[in-house]
């Protein structure tokens, strides 16, 4: 049986809608954790990801927002997962990247 890490329950928090993702932060700035703080991180370049998807939807092109927002729909439900598993395992390429872009979060 493996263990609960410090931060699964932020780290869940923080993938439910963009309300938990505020409500999450607020919990990890008293007292920070390595797994949320990685979690928080991945949702912050979802929601972004999903505004994308907003703004191409209703100025570019709606088959491609859809697209994208599916994409992000999708990749939203792997990271509840992998937060849920106890894993600290992101989104494969994006998630480096949401690391580096998004120090401002922890």
């Amino acid at each position: 049986m493996t263990s609960v890490p410090a931060g699964k329950t932020k780290a869940i928090i923080a993938y439910c809608t963009f309300i938990g993702f505020f409500i999450a932060i607020s919990m990890n700035k008293d007292k920070p954790e390595e797994f949320a703080t990685f979690h928080i991180k991945n949702m912050f370049g979802l929601l972004l990801l999903l505004l994308i998807a907003v703004v191409t939807q209703f100025n570019i092109s709606l088959l491609i927002g859809d697209i994208i927002y599916w994409i992000s729909v999708a990749l939203w439900a792997y990271s509840l997962f992998m937060a849920y598993t106890n894993k600290k395992q992101g989104i494969p390429f994006l998630s480096k990247k949401f690391h580096t872009w998004f120090t401002f979060l922890g």
